[in-house]
């Protein structure tokens, strides 16, 4: 993890009427997404994310922002504001609430649905929610929020305007401009402009796309392609593969379902939950009789269903993934079912996708998926939406949030060639620290922040030193070495015994090492050394530098020298 601004110290106090803006998460990756803003010596959050592991951090089930800068100022924060349902913002929200179980929740009526179930997960209860929606203005302390509408690839995302005395900061929260949405209803322009108007001084813009030029593809462009692929495969099975909480893209699925007379089943349990969220709530529309339970399938010849599954991101405990291994309790995949991925490949899963598709494919599946057919559009604005919105909204001062140091450097591009001020665009990385002083945004110090690793039950436990020693343990394998030492003559009694996992199938290998070893331990003794730390040291540099002379590996070495 790359730690910029290192010259920066922890920030001074905050100038009066200063509004202080921490990103804790989301501002040098995709996802874990926390800004936390703070006024008067109030604080106001939003969202709360988590972000999934990549193969670099093995037993790794989630990674959180870093609570720590805010820890002994949990009384002072007045809500925490949710801009939309998904993982990356929602996902973190369960764990903060263990340190303090009573902040308000704030978001709109699918947002809160959505978190519900994983507040009972949890067994969070009492926490208080408040459903807002656009047009709405709540006040929340010092904090008076404007709340926007936003297109994403979730219903009910919202833009926030946080005003307070220091001036207005417009977070754009995830979204992007399509135009003909499957809801109708299109990010608020309008609203956006009117805020221009009265003057935005601080605009936090979504920057994942912002490399992609032009404008993004309307999410009803996929149904010709679904539809397609549904006429293609008319004797067939078929299989879309999206993320649990994509509703529109459900929705077309749905409707290609219907059109050519198919039942639907969903597969994975958070699709179960999510889909049924969605339609109690009307954001789903699903005609009578189309849907059918899983077990079921076996009632229906494979020309007459479709399958809505989670795991397109290639996750191993997915049910794609379980379909794909052939290892799922009900699901077997059959030689000429289609399996439609229809999601992005979020930078690091690629391998984990590719190996999905590769196992489909050698079960005889066809796969479709981005790389073949329009069978995905992205969920964020690319860099045509976010020129627009520059020259609607016409900003002071431009913090570029949500992506890797890439999609951020881009994002601030953009800005000034709106004609922003260089100065005025600040590009920052989680824990740096901008004050809002006088219409200016300035860089103000750095807080300590990192990642928190979520393995199993335990929260923040797991440091990068132990993730190393288990990706050595994955890679390079582990060597033990065990010595006896006669505690009356001081001369080795037994051993040394080597014995390896995952480096060498068979122990016999080493029988040349142990000569070096004993002459290197009595060569140590000669010289007075009898200290069992020094001889385990010992032990390591010799086993060390052998194994890597003759076996170029840097396997985990554990020497053990014990006294009889």
């Amino acid at each position: 993890m790359s730690h910029p601004h290192p010259e920066l110290s922890e920030p001074g106090p905050l100038a009066p009427n200063g509004l202080r803006v921490i990103p804790l998460g989301g501002l040098g990756e995709v996802g874990r997404n926390m800004t936390v803003f703070e006024f008067d010596g109030k604080l106001l959050i939003v969202d709360c994310g988590v972000l999934f592991p990549d193969e670099n951090q093995p037993g790794v089930d989630l990674i959180l922002p870093d609570f720590q800068p805010i820890r002994d100022r949990l009384d002072d924060i007045e809500a925490v504001v949710l801009t939309h349902g998904h993982e990356d913002h929602i996902g973190g929200l369960p764990y903060l609430l263990r340190e303090r179980g009573d902040i308000p929740v704030v978001g709109s009526k699918l947002t809160l649905a959505l978190l519900e179930g994983k507040l009972k997960e949890h067994r969070h209860r009492n926490v208080p929610q408040q459903v807002v929606v656009e047009n709405e203005i709540v006040r929340f302390g010092p904090f008076e929020c404007e709340f926007v509408a936003v297109n994403h690839s979730i219903p009910d995302a919202l833009a926030v305007a946080i005003r307070t005395p220091a001036g207005m900061v417009l977070h754009t929260g995830d979204f992007k401009m399509d135009q003909l949405p499957l809801d109708n209803r299109i990010t608020d322009l309008r609203a956006f402009a009117r805020l221009g108007e009265e003057g935005v001084d601080l605009f936090m813009t979504d920057s994942t796309n912002s490399e992609v030029p032009g404008f993004t593809t309307h999410e009803r462009d996929i149904a010709p392609v679904l539809d397609r692929v549904f006429t293609t495969a008319k004797n067939q099975r078929i299989i879309v593969a999206c993320f649990a909480s994509h509703v529109h893209r459900v929705q077309q699925v749905l409707d290609a379902a219907v059109k050519h007379r198919r039942k639907v089943a969903y597969v994975g349990r958070s699709m179960v939950r999510n889909m049924g969220v969605a339609r109690d709530l009307g954001y789903l529309h699903v005609p009578g009789d189309t849907l059918i339970d899983m077990r079921d399938l076996e009632n229906y010849p494979p020309n007459q269903v479709v399958l809505v599954s989670t795991g397109s991101q290639g996750e191993p405990m997915s049910a794609l993934s379980r379909i794909a291994a052939k290892d799922h309790h009900v699901v077997e995949i059959q030689k000429g079912d289609t399996i439609v991925l229809a999601s992005s490949l979020i930078p690091g899963n690629e391998n984990s996708v590719y190996r999905v598709i590769n196992g489909l494919t050698r079960h005889g599946a066809h796969v479709v998926h981005k790389g073949n057919a329009l069978v995905h559009v992205s969920g964020h604005a690319s860099a045509g939406e976010l020129l627009y919105c520059y020259n609607i909204v016409k900003p002071r001062n431009v913090m570029p949030v949500h992506g890797e140091i890439r999609h951020l450097h881009a994002n601030a591009e953009l800005a000034r060639q709106t004609g922003v001020p260089a100065e005025n665009v600040v590009v920052v990385e989680d824990g740096v620290v901008v004050d809002l002083v006088d219409g200016t945004a300035v860089v103000a110090g750095k807080v300590d922040c990192g990642y928190v690793f979520v393995d199993g039950s335990s929260v923040g436990d797991i440091t990068e030193s132990s993730l190393k020693d288990r990706r050595i343990l994955g890679d390079e394998g582990f060597i033990s070495v065990i010595a006896v030492m006669d505690s009356v003559t001081g001369k080795l009694a037994a051993g040394p015994e080597i014995h390896a996992r995952g480096f060498a199938e068979d122990d016999a290998i080493f029988d040349g090492l142990k000569p070096r070893i004993e002459a290197e331990i009595e060569r140590a003794i000669g010289t007075g050394v009898d200290d069992m730390y020094q001889l385990q040291q010992l032990i390591r540099r010799v086993v060390g530098k052998w194994v890597s002379d003759t076996h170029r590996r840097r396997p985990m070495i554990i020497p053990v020298v014990v006294e009889s």
